[in-house]
């Protein structure tokens, strides 16, 4: 089924669409606690096969190997009808030789995975189907060994999710935090009276960095392998700790490029294309920062100063992206206090998202290890 054949909250039969196992579902389904769409009534098929609690489901295809057949569990239903769409291969133990909850770590192991990307077929789009996994194999370990394994797993998955619902809580605090501060005493600022362009050029050779929308301000060869950048960058411009970066390039939900403070200690390159700005308070640069992480905050700011060129290029001057007036605090001991805040909430962040991916670290160990 297509999403256009797909709504929700109805008591329809529900579809499980192949792109939520690899976006969207643990591996693990209770239907109590995600949601499946349901199919229209136009589109209901005549023949369908009911999924029941201990069946899994793969993917066929993906454009990574890695995702190739990448599995899903039904572990709880929910007393509900649910179907596999299209390019999914939906598996039952007819057998009886698993207990549920088992399966879908077993068919995620790290064994079972280097088998599936030997086997997957194509190019840009790779793809298996049922008759390859004549070729697969599981070791299926006693009954009361699966349901240790099936239980540490469960348990684990389950403190993961809560250590992500901890990092969006955290992250949602500083996108409220602007919107939830009284600010009967701020004034609206212009950004060229806060900011001033950095015209410093790269001759001592420094780093080349780019701009991501969660990283900010990342080493090219160390994020990204390789570095992109030309031969020759001493024409590049630097960037020194605290300073504004104005990437000028549409990204994602950001069509009129993104906005950050640079947080590295040294000084680093970034293309001659993006705008770089010293700041005369680093407090209220801070605040800036967190102000243009909304999408919505920063397309209002720039629309209007921006034009679009031919193929979807920006045409803004350095300059020119100062020029608008933003709401903001004006004593400097409400200033200060705000960024300390929004620095701390960052600090806590990074140490949650350490635990996350300790947590993320130790299930891999576990899926190579326990499985064979």
């Amino acid at each position: 089924m297509s999403w256009e054949q797909l709504e929700f909250e109805t008591d329809n039969i529900h579809n499980l669409h192949y792109g939520l196992i690899h976006k969207g579902l643990p591996t693990q389904i209770e239907l109590g606690k995600c949601t499946l769409p349901n199919i229209k009534d136009e589109f209901i098929p005549n023949k369908y096969t009911i999924c029941k609690e201990g069946d899994i489901a793969f993917a066929d295809a993906s454009e990574d190997t890695n995702d190739v057949a990448k599995v899903v569990e039904f572990l709880n239903c929910n007393n509900k009808s649910i179907v596999c769409g299209l390019h999914t291969i939906h598996g039952r133990d007819k057998k009886h030789l698993t207990i549920k909850g088992f399966k879908g770590y077993a068919f995620s192991s790290i064994p079972f995975r280097n088998q599936v990307r030997r086997l997957a077929q194509g190019t840009k789009i790779y793809s298996i189907n049922s008759k390859n996994f004549d070729e697969l194999y599981i070791g299926i370990p006693s009954k009361e060994e699966q349901a240790k394994i099936a239980h540490l797993l469960i348990l684990l998955d389950e403190r993961i999710a809560t250590q992500n619902k901890i990092i969006e809580k955290l992250e949602s605090l500083i996108k409220g935090l602007y919107s939830a501060t009284k600010r009967d005493h701020w004034r609206m600022q212009y950004l060229r009276d806060i900011l001033e362009q950095r015209k410093e050029f790269n001759t001592q050779n420094y780093f080349v960095f780019s701009v991501a929308v969660k990283e900010g301000l990342i080493n090219q060869i160390e994020h990204m392998g390789r570095s992109f950048a030309a031969k020759d960058t001493r024409h590049y411009n630097v960037v020194k700790y605290g300073d504004i970066v104005y990437t000028k390039s549409p990204t994602g939900n950001f069509p009129y490029g993104i906005v950050k403070q640079s947080f590295t200690n040294i000084p680093v390159a970034v293309s001659p294309l993006y705008g770089v700005y010293k700041s005369k308070n680093l407090h209220l640069s801070n605040i800036l920062h967190h102000y243009f992480l909304s999408p919505i905050k920063a397309n209002n700011y720039l629309h209007s100063l921006i034009q679009k060129g031919a193929k979807n290029t920006i045409n803004i001057t350095s300059q020119h992206f100062l020029e608008k007036a933003i709401l903001l605090p004006v004593d400097k001991s409400e200033i200060q206090t705000i960024s300390l805040l929004l620095t701390t909430i960052n600090k806590k962040i990074g140490f949650e998202k350490e635990v996350l991916k300790k947590m993320q670290i130790q299930k891999v160990f576990l899926l190579q290890q326990m499985f064979i």
